[in-house]
């Protein structure tokens, strides 16, 4: 299996351009899941926010996708010092919380947790906060580390585990990473099937090449996708995430598919308050790319209200985590 890797502040690559073809898909494999659904209580010190009238809609549905950077138990270095098994730092959880708490999503879709009872504590630290997200689900791959969540406003109605979540490179099959997030809500009257990922970072490992494998587990995705409009052409699927690609690369560019072709999946093309469009900030080297993204189908594009969608840039965004969340609103 691949080693565990995240983002680390080590990736980029240069930003967005058009649409382009769709790559090659690899053969059939078996399935591997690790899936948990939870509603944890833990308890947690409140967070001062204030969350706007204007911001809660009571119509149609807000989503932001978050790669919260490690909310999990893992050696790190804090003000310069060394731990061994330390969580998340406080003041970046509180950062956190403050800020999705500030935009009110009905439904967040979250990358770099470690345990389910990490995914837990997020939804009562929000609950805390006057932002009540009773409902969630938490599944991964072959990454014992990270893994990902979603929590919404909205009953979750049913979950999906990927037909393949294995592929064939250089003569050895690996698993994809952090696994496929498919999860399906109704909320107001119209149906979500969102699916997050969390696919290969930047950083080299000894198992292969990190672009390799990116574009492998991009496949997967892919397929998943194809395999749910083959049955039903006018799904509402919310593809999201952190691709640890910008939009002009094979790895993307297998994710949207043929741009002409009616599975074709739409990036919303969000911006922050001062125009720009980054999504990560790779400290070590000074630079800044877009590389988390939330994509739609034809069957819901129609209901994606594109000026409201913005990359989340407040003040305290870089105490949070080494990404921006990036909110999408539909009607």
């Amino acid at each position: 299996m691949l080693a565990a890797s995240s983002c680390d502040r080590t990736s980029s690559t240069p930003d967005w351009t058009a649409p382009g073809a769709q790559a090659e898909a690899p053969e059939p494999a078996e399935a591997v899941s690790l899936e948990v659904e939870t509603d944890i209580e833990t308890p947690y010190a409140s967070v001062a926010v204030t969350i706007s009238s204007e911001t809660v809609s009571p119509s149609g549905l807000r989503f932001i996708t978050y790669n919260v950077e490690n909310w999990l138990t893992m050696d790190r270095h804090v003000d310069r010092k060394a731990l061994k098994s330390a969580p998340k730092p406080e003041s970046e959880k509180q950062a956190v919380v403050a800020i999705l708490s500030r935009h009110a999503p009905d439904v967040i879709g979250l990358c770099e947790i470690g345990e389910a009872s990490d995914l837990a504590e997020i939804q009562e630290d929000l609950k805390a906060v006057g932002l009540n997200l009773p409902h969630s689900h938490y599944t991964g791959g072959s990454d014992p580390t990270r893994h990902l969540g979603l929590l919404s406003r909205f009953p979750i109605t049913s979950t999906a585990k990927p037909a393949e979540t294995e592929y064939r490179l250089a003569g050895r099959t690996f698993a994809i990473n952090r696994g496929i997030l498919d999860a399906s809500i109704t909320a107001r009257g119209k149906s979500y099937r969102f699916l997050g990922v969390h696919l290969k970072s930047k950083r080299d490992v000894e198992q292969g090449d990190q672009d390799a494998i990116r574009l492998n587990e991009a496949r997967l995705l892919r397929k998943h996708v194809n395999s749910i409009l083959s049955s039903a052409a006018d799904a509402r699927i919310v593809v999201y995430g952190d691709v640890n690609d910008t939009w002009a690369t094979p790895a993307v560019k297998t994710i949207t598919g043929n741009y002409n072709d009616p599975t074709y999946l739409t990036a919303i093309k969000a911006k922050d308050s001062r125009g720009e469009t980054w999504t990560y900030h790779w400290a070590l080297h000074d630079i800044y790319s877009r590389i988390d993204f939330i994509m739609v189908s034809r069957g819901i594009h129609r209901d994606v209200n594109f000026p409201a969608a913005k990359i989340i840039d407040d003040a305290d965004w870089d105490e949070a985590s080494d990404h921006r969340a990036v909110l999408a609103v539909f009607q």
